[in-house]
């Protein structure tokens, strides 16, 4: 769904940019910390600022000597944007995904929250991974943060961790089963079953 969007907006950095504004209109950025919170260079975030100021997509202001940039809510498809972004992230196809099963010994991805467009969720995504690479890790949230635009709030826990909150009725755990969510991996035998024997 983002590659989808990169072309009908014309590149990455441009839909990244878009994105990050629309999914997060209180928020004001400058240039630097839209550079790294988007994985781009300085220049392509410079480039795009300057196009979305001219159509006053954004507002720019001088906080401490520092140019900041925020969204325009009275930009005239503000509406129609937030839309159709959060319907773009509510589709698990992310390219960033795929890569999870680098990080670890990876036996259970769901996902939640801002990818299923579901504002009520705790989490967007509970991992459970055993041997984990947390640098490895690290680096899958980033590109996976800068792909959606957001923050992304996961728990992470090991098999044992799991299997134990499972048993416990956790309520946490529970909350999320019961509530919608996807999944990208599942090797828990029988869990499948038990989300079926919540929601009878």
């Amino acid at each position: 769904m983002s590659e989808t969007l990169e072309v009908l907006f014309g590149s990455k950095a441009k839909t990244r940019i878009l994105r990050c504004f629309l999914l997060n209109p209180e928020t004001e950025f400058s240039a630097t910390q839209l550079a790294k919170k988007n994985m781009l260079t300085p220049l392509q975030v410079r480039k795009e600022l300057n196009v979305l100021k001219k159509i006053r997509f954004v507002n720019q202001k001088n906080r401490r000597k520092q140019n900041v940039y925020s969204l325009n809510n009275d930009f005239h498809f503000c509406a129609e944007l937030k839309s159709l972004f959060a319907k773009s992230n509510s589709h698990p196809q992310s390219k960033n995904l795929s890569k999870i099963k680098m990080i670890g010994d990876v036996r259970l991805v769901l996902i939640s929250g801002i990818f299923l467009n579901y504002s009520k969720g705790k989490v967007d995504m509970i991992l459970v991974i055993n041997n984990v690479d947390r640098a490895k890790l690290k680096k899958f949230m980033s590109a996976l943060e800068a792909e959606i635009g957001r923050e992304v709030g996961f728990v992470l826990m090991n098999t044992d961790e799991f299997k134990y909150r499972l048993d416990m009725l956790d309520r946490f755990l529970i909350d999320f089963l019961e509530g919608p969510y996807s999944e990208i991996v599942n090797k828990i035998p029988g869990l499948k079953r038990f989300v079926m024997g919540l929601r009878k």
